[in-house]
C-alpha cells in the first residue's frame, strides 16, 4: 500500500514513517500544504493508495492539510484521505463528510499513538470506509441531543450507534460491547427506525447515512 504521508512534526514523522513501513506499506513523506498537493496530484507517478494528513501544516499553520487534501479529492474524486488532527475540531470533520463518498477519516493525533488502531483506520480508509474518532461522534451526538431524536435512544442504542458510526461491522460492535451481532442487529435496527434512516446491508452506506443524520 501506497501512503502519501504529511505531517511537520517531525518526531511523529519519524514514528508514522517506521509504523506504516512496519506494516507493509511504501511511505513518501511530506511537510508542508503545496508539497502534499504536488505529490497527491503528480499525474507522472502511481498515486497514492492512501493520503495521511496532518489539519495544520506550512505555511500557514491553519488548515494547509486539510485544504490540500480536500483541493486532492476534488481533481481525484474518491482520493482515500485520513486527516489527523490535535483536537476535535467539527467544522474540519463536516468539511471532510461533505461530499459523502466515503475513503475518509478523522483521527485525533492521540489514537495514533496506538498502533493496532491506526494502522486499522488507514486500511478501511484505504479501501473506501469511512472512519470517525470516538470523540468526533461523542461531540455530534451531544449537538444532536438538542433537536430530541437522539434522546429517544436507549444507553445500549447510543453506544451501538457511537461504534456504528466509527466504521465498525456488526460483528465488531458485537465484540467491543459483549453482546451477539443478533442483538446488535437489533438494536441497529430499532437506531434506523428511530432517526428516521433507511437501513442498508454496506457498512460504509450505513456510517455515512448515521453521519449525515448527526450533521444535520
Amino acid at each position: 500500500m501506497r501512503v502519501v504521508l504529511a505531517e511537520d512534526l517531525f518526531i511523529l514523522r519519524d514514528w508514522l514513517i517506521r509504523t506504516l513501513k512496519e506494516h507493509d506499506c511504501e511511505v513518501v513523506a511530506v511537510d508542508n500544504g503545496p508539497a502534499l498537493l504536488r505529490e497527491l496530484l503528480d499525474e507522472g507517478g502511481p498515486g497514492p493508495d492512501v493520503a495521511v494528513v496532518d489539519v495544520r501544516l506550512p505555511p500557514t499553520f491553519t488548515d494547509e492539510g486539510l485544504q490540500a487534501a480536500l483541493e486532492a479529492r476534488r481533481r481525484r474524486p474518491g482520493l482515500p484521505v485520513l486527516v489527523l488532527s490535535q483536537y476535535v475540531e467539527q467544522l474540519y470533520a463536516n468539511e471532510l463528510l461533505a461530499g459523502g463518498e466515503g475513503a475518509v477519516g478523522y483521527l485525533l493525533k492521540d489514537r495514533v499513538t496506538n498502533t493496532e488502531q491506526f494502522i486499522d483506520a488507514v486500511r478501511r480508509v484505504a479501501a473506501g470506509g469511512t472512519v470517525m474518532d470516538p470523540q468526533v461522534i461523542s461531540k455530534l451526538l451531544s449537538r444532536s441531543d438538542a433537536r430530541g431524536m437522539i434522546g429517544e435512544l436507549t444507553p445500549r442504542e447510543r453506544e451501538v450507534l457511537e461504534l456504528m458510526a466509527e466504521g465498525r461491522s456488526n460483528a465488531a460492535v458485537a465484540v467491543g460491547l459483549h453482546i451477539s451481532e443478533s442483538a446488535v442487529a437489533k438494536h441497529t435496527a430499532s437506531i434506523f427506525g428511530k432517526l428516521r434512516i433507511s437501513p442498508s446491508a454496506d457498512d460504509n452506506r450505513r456510517v455515512l447515512a448515521v453521519l449525515a443524520y448527526l450533521k444535520r
